[in-house]
């Protein structure tokens, strides 16, 4: 039984891996995610500058200022994986080829965050290496209090891998949502509505403890708080915290998704 679910598994993992890589539309999309998250962190290193001791920039969050755009990348590859599916009507195909609907979501879920994984590290390693030449021209350095970029810096490394979790989680709130609305264009909205509404709404409103509970709650605050490397206690919610705050939505994204996958037919 257990092998046979196994093999179920693996046959789906196949299936949606070859999907993806064979579409060129989805080859793009991961160079793209790569390309705008080097490109725009190397782009903020070259202009952001630290004229004195304490100018209080955080060197590591400047570098992979990237993921803002690359995020983006991700949650649309993410939608248009099950949207274009739903889209041309091949959904019935993966459901007859696959009837068992969680191996089906399991391997969605699987190849995606393995995907987002590999590209985001490659991401997130390209904007270190390309800012960390760039910041020491910029006043970012030992005089100032900055040591170089480093991943053998504990704070570094936990900035690093804690954004290519928090690409993968924003595929798996990407997937989820589409799997929930069957609409590409509709997801994508909701998608990029629940990242970039909630900071705007903090910045308007007058009440520090609102803006403070809303940093603390909306996806793309909370979780982003896992880049930061100084001033961790005056973070609305700490770096690893935060990102939990965004698996909570992922999860429930893929709950509701999964849910409606099981009940209604393709």
């Amino acid at each position: 039984m257990r092998s046979t679910a196994f093999q179920g598994l693996r046959y789906a993992g196949r299936a949606e891996w070859t999907k993806l890589r064979t579409d060129a539309a989805n080859q793009w999309l991961l160079l793209a995610v790569v390309a705008l998250t080097a490109g725009v962190g190397a782009a903020v290193a070259a202009t952001a500058r630290c004229d004195a001791v304490g100018c209080g920039a955080d060197a590591t969050r400047l570098a992979l200022t990237g993921v803002l755009v690359g995020q983006v990348i991700v949650a649309v590859l993410a939608v248009l994986a099950v949207g274009n599916e739903y889209g041309t009507g091949m959904i019935r195909t993966t459901l007859a080829a696959v009837p068992h609907r969680p191996t089906v979501l399991l391997a969605k879920a699987a190849v995606l965050t393995a995907v987002t994984l590999l590209t985001g590290t490659l991401g997130v390693l390209a904007a270190l290496l390309v800012a960390g030449p760039l910041q020491p021209g910029r006043g970012f350095t030992p005089a100032h209090g900055y040591a170089a970029l480093s991943l053998t810096d504990p704070a570094t490394l936990r900035a690093a891998a804690g954004t290519v979790l928090y690409l993968a989680l924003i595929a798996l709130l990407g997937l989820g949502t589409a799997l929930l609305v069957r609409d590409s264009a509709t997801a994508i909205g909701i998608v990029l509505g629940l990242l970039f509404l909630f900071p705007l709404l903090a910045q308007v409103l007058p009440d520090p403890a609102w803006q403070r509970l809303l940093q603390q709650i909306a996806p793309m605050p909370a979780g982003l708080s896992v880049q930061s490397t100084v001033h961790l206690d005056a973070l609305p919610i700490g770096p690893w915290q935060g990102l939990g705050v965004l698996a909570l939505w992922s999860a429930g994204a893929l709950a509701g998704g999964g849910a409606r996958l099981w009940r209604r037919d393709g």
